[in-house]
């Protein structure tokens, strides 16, 4: 199942996000889901797997197993590099060991002190607050963005952690509109006004953390998972599936993209298993009823300073 972008391009509504994967996990994850039909990878530079998921890739080519033409790429940009844009997206398609990107999104809107090209260490000041570079600006990353799509390095550009403010400016001063918007939403962060937004401009919305980041972010963030709610064990019931695949297809269901983690093969397969059912629109409005406007990734507790105040 694929959804439409703004320059006429598609992208599957499911992927795999590949944050906190490290060595031989990429390797089996990538092979693993691309067998199961997963053709969407999310990636970035702050991961810091970029070359260990682009051996898997190569592998994942020179095997047969699949066309570098039937899979879609994300990777982003990370803060510390808003003024080496093309350098660093070079930097990330050399360790992918790819020719191209499917999409390049602006992780954050944050420039942040240069820390050279490729590291992402989050560049914090003797205050122990992330050091803000306030001499670029978004849309001077933006237009070097565009100049990605002219270069032929990437086939659309976007945006993620961006709200309706700065996606309506990013709108203003584009001359090539972000095709996505990749934010944390789930059934406890609906952020029904952001996505509204969004898609009555062409922005198609990506759900990072879509299942509310469970175990993962409970361990990093202290937050609390949506998966636990009775209501969407009730529903998981209902329709003979886990709490997890009814979140999912809440998500598909509202036009996001949704691209949960994993690193065990029997979640992959069930994350997968979205397709082959349909929530009712009492069931969609049963859920629409818990949203907490609850953010379970916190970058403050990194960085010092919360930039979503």
């Amino acid at each position: 199942m694929e959804i439409t972008l703004n320059n006429g391009l598609k992208m599957p509504i499911l992927g795999l996000g590949v944050w906190r994967m490290q060595g031989q996990e990429i390797r089996d994850l990538i092979l693993n889901s691309i067998k199961l039909g997963y053709r969407h990878f999310d990636c970035a530079a702050d991961y810091k797997n970029e070359t260990e998921v682009g051996d898997a890739l190569k592998e994942a080519f020179s095997s047969g197993l699949v066309k570098r033409e039937e899979l879609f790429i994300t990777t982003k940009l990370w803060n510390s590099d808003h003024g080496h844009v093309i350098e660093a997206c070079k930097d990330s398609l050399k360790k992918l060991q790819l020719d191209y990107l499917d999409l390049y999104l602006v992780h954050f809107p944050v420039a942040t002190k240069h820390t050279g090209v490729g590291t992402t260490d989050s560049a914090l000041g003797d205050d122990g607050v992330l050091d803000i570079d306030t001499t670029i600006s978004l849309e001077t990353t933006w237009h070097a963005m565009e100049e990605l799509v002219s270069l032929g390095l990437v086939h659309s550009i976007g945006i993620s952690n961006y709200d309706i403010f700065l996606t309506r400016d990013c709108l203003a001063y584009s001359k090539i509109k972000p095709a996505v918007n990749q934010i944390e939403t789930h059934p406890y962060f609906q952020r029904d006004s952001l996505l509204k937004f969004s898609q009555k401009h062409g922005v198609v919305v990506t759900a990072h953390t879509p299942l509310g980041g469970a175990a993962a972010n409970t361990e990093w963030f202290g937050s609390v998972s949506c998966l636990d709610d009775q209501v969407l064990k009730d529903l998981a019931e209902k329709y003979k599936k886990t709490a997890a695949q009814i979140a999912l297809r809440w998500g598909i269901q509202r036009n996001t993209v949704v691209i949960p983690k994993t690193s065990k093969l029997e979640r992959l397969k069930e994350n997968f298993q979205v397709f082959d059912f349909e929530l009712s629109k009492e069931d969609i409005e049963l859920i629409r009823s818990i949203d907490k406007k609850y953010r379970t990734n916190q970058p403050a507790k990194f960085w010092g300073i919360d930039l979503y105040a």
